[in-house]
């Protein structure tokens, strides 16, 4: 199996990126449903007003090839294009466990 691990920091006023995080997320959390890769996704908005990062999530998969095919799935592309203009880093991290 395989984790997909993204943090995401975002611009823009603390309530506009919390609004921005909300929706990111809600689209993320449906993706299970929509994308048979999928085997799992987590997401989380930092709630600690001292850290830089936004938002993480954990997604899983059997195997690395299917992070692509997440990636490239129309319904992640939709959920991803919710942080164009807002997105000011993102970092990722994919490994076997």
């Amino acid at each position: 199996m395989i984790k997909h691990i993204v943090t995401f920091k975002l611009t823009g006023t603390p309530a506009e990126r919390k609004e921005i995080a909300n929706k990111f997320k809600d689209a993320l959390m449906a993706l299970p449903l929509t994308i048979d890769v999928l085997k799992s996704i987590e997401v989380g908005i930092n709630e600690n007003p001292s850290e830089n990062w936004d938002i993480v999530l954990t997604a899983v998969v059997e195997k690395m090839e299917d992070v692509e095919t997440y990636a490239k799935h129309p319904a992640h592309v939709a959920a991803a294009a919710l942080l164009a203009g807002h997105k000011a880093d993102r970092a990722c991290v994919d490994y076997t466990y």
